[in-house]
């Protein structure tokens, strides 16, 4: 598994290919410096010392020597530049893949997951992947070529040096793969914790009010810090794997540069072997084990990388549960028709079952029925966010909703849901969702439509009055008007209300009933409803009942069936009085 990450990784990092090539190459010139800066100060320490050269005489040398550190500094720091582009342009592009997809997938996975598990996966999972890509994967190649550049120089000056190199050198690289099976349980674990203790936190942030009401604040206060607790100790688990990998490796490094210094030290008693090839090999062998200290410091990184990419591949290895096509949709008024539709969540339990209905261009039609018989459902696979199991979604008789092209789709309708969602910012910004280039003249004109205007411009700020998340510091009914003033802003060929006027008062509700019954003129209009004053309004009502389609009809002529229609009504119309005697 971890194989298979590691591979999805480096073709994500093909993205930015020479970001990376560059910081590779950067890297392998780096380090050839580093050779020919041991050859110049050997030459510079055995003429000094046995040939009792002047400095005037190794002049050239010691400037060599100078412009390689420099020349080496350098070439290091754009190194680091390159591999940082590098993972900056395959986060953006990560990112922008996980957002595009999350789209494709839908409001119904999105409902099904946690907020805070997607945010922290597209936030600190990608950015987990930055140390993997900076600086692990240009590791990886510096590893296959620094070293045996190395080792071919110490092979020409003594083979004895070279043989210790090459049986002491891969024991760094194979107890890293031991030391990974450990290391990789460790951080899978600790990514878990930290996206459970994500989802805890905003859980409790956004209930805060509810918590506080019932006075269990405490509790969800202990439950956090437990989680906090788990994730402390599985990240310290997770440093100490990575210290004592640390320790072993550099012990084994240290080991094999002892072992060619005690030789080389034996070898110079007995004039075996002359100063300038055993200094210079001295000088390369730690220099050999770099890279592989490096691999071994960024080892803890590629873990955490994976962990948090085994989440992303999760996501985008989903497949979206509505498959579109790429066909243009109908120009002008819009009739949809609904043809054996049947749709089921999970297997085996049906939400829908064999829906025969239509719905007429230029039209309103409502949608009644009790809790859970289907309505939402219905209008969920209207506007694509499910897909039917059985069944099929016609546009203008002929066309079949699968077959459009989605953002097309949705570019034609304007839909209110039952709690809409607002976002931190202004008034005007909210409202400008619907239609991002509208100016403030068409943005107030909308907020009158939907009964709002007043409230908004007797604010300090107005249109510029800042909210909160989820429409704070708006009432409930403030925050539907608005969401139903980005419909009428937006002016769309298709209208769908969930629950529209829910959270409204009688006055209030009856004076945006007529403004629905205005934008909805001349269009398309699907209506959830309860309440009397939007249904009545309809020129057709179907009435839903456990999944099937029980009665369609005006409000007159159901009522005058005495139906389910009329049943439903009588308990609506019984609650609304005692609404309005409270």
């Amino acid at each position: 598994m971890a194989r298979t990450i590691d591979r999805r990784l480096i073709a994500a990092g093909r993205g930015a290919r020479r970001g990376l090539i560059a910081a590779v190459a950067l890297g392998f010139a780096a380090g050839i410096a580093v050779i020919v800066q041991a050859v110049l100060l050997a030459r510079i320490v055995t003429a000094l010392v046995f040939d009792h050269a002047s400095l005037l005489t190794v002049r050239a040398d010691l400037l060599g020597l100078v412009g390689l550190f420099l020349i080496r500094a350098g070439l290091s720091f754009g190194a680091e530049i390159a591999a940082h582009r590098a993972a900056v342009s395959v986060k953006l592009s990560l990112r922008a893949l996980l957002l595009e997809h999350l789209f494709a997938l839908g409001p119904a996975y999105a409902a099904g997951e946690r907020s805070a598990d997607l945010a922290a996966t597209m936030l600190d999972g990608v950015e987990a992947l930055e140390p993997y890509l900076a600086r692990y994967l240009p590791q990886m190649a510096l590893v296959a070529t620094v070293p045996l550049a190395i080792l071919a120089v110490v092979l020409r000056l003594d083979w004895i040096s070279a043989l210790i190199l090459v049986v002491t050198g891969p024991v760094i690289p194979f107890f890293m793969v031991l030391i990974g099976y450990r290391a990789e349980a460790i951080n899978q674990r600790q990514w878990q914790y930290l996206l459970t203790m994500s989802a805890h936190f905003l859980d409790a942030v956004q209930g805060i009010t509810t918590l506080k009401l019932f006075g269990r604040a405490r509790d969800e206060i202990a439950l956090i810090g437990r989680v906090a607790d788990s994730y402390r100790r599985v990240t310290m688990a997770g440093l100490r794997v990575a210290f004592l990998t640390s320790a072993a490796l550099e012990f084994f490094a240290s080991l094999a540069i002892a072992l060619v210094a005690v030789l080389f030290g034996a070898r110079l008693l007995h004039g075996q072997i002359g100063f300038f090839p055993a200094f210079l090999v001295l000088l390369l062998v730690p220099e050999f084990f770099l890279p592989l200290r490096g691999l071994a410091t960024h080892y803890h990184a590629r873990m955490s990388a994976l962990a948090a990419a085994r989440r992303i591949f999760d996501v985008l290895d989903t497949e979206p549960m509505v498959r579109w096509g790429d066909a243009a949709v109908p120009s002008g008024a819009l009739t949809i028709r609904c043809t054996g539709l049947a749709l089921s969540y999970d297997p085996g339990v049906p939400v829908l079952r064999e829906i025969e209905c239509c719905f007429p261009a230029g039209t309103m039609t409502a949608i009644v029925g009790r809790s859970g018989a289907g309505k939402s459902s219905l209008v969920a696979a209207i506007l694509g966010f499910v897909a039917p199991s059985a069944g099929a979604i016609t546009i203008n008789g002929d066309t079949a909703l699968s077959m459009l092209e989605r953002t097309g789709w949705w570019e034609r309708l304007a839909y209110v849901p039952q709690n809409p969602r607002l976002f931190a910012g202004s008034i005007a910004e909210n409202v400008r969702l619907a239609r991002p280039d509208a100016d403030d003249a068409a943005v107030r004109a909308a907020l009158a439509q939907a009964r709002l205007l007043d409230q908004v411009m007797a604010l300090p700020a107005g249109l510029a009055t800042q909210i909160g998340e989820a429409g704070e510091g708006l009432s409930g009914g403030e925050i539907q008007r608005l969401a139903l003033a980005r419909a009428f802003l937006k002016d769309a060929d298709l209208l769908i209300l969930d629950e529209a006027t829910a959270h409204l008062d009688a006055e209030t509700e009856a004076a945006l009933s007529a403004a629905i019954a205005d934008l909805a003129r001349g269009r398309t209009a699907i209506v959830i409803a309860h309440r009397l004053a939007t249904v009545r309004r309809a020129a057709q009502i179907l009435v839903i009942e456990d999944g099937r389609i029980a009665e369609t009809g005006t409000h007159a002529t159901l009522l005058a069936q005495g139906g389910a229609y009329a049943a439903l009504m009588g308990v609506t119309m019984a609650a609304e009085a005692m609404a309005c005697a409270i």
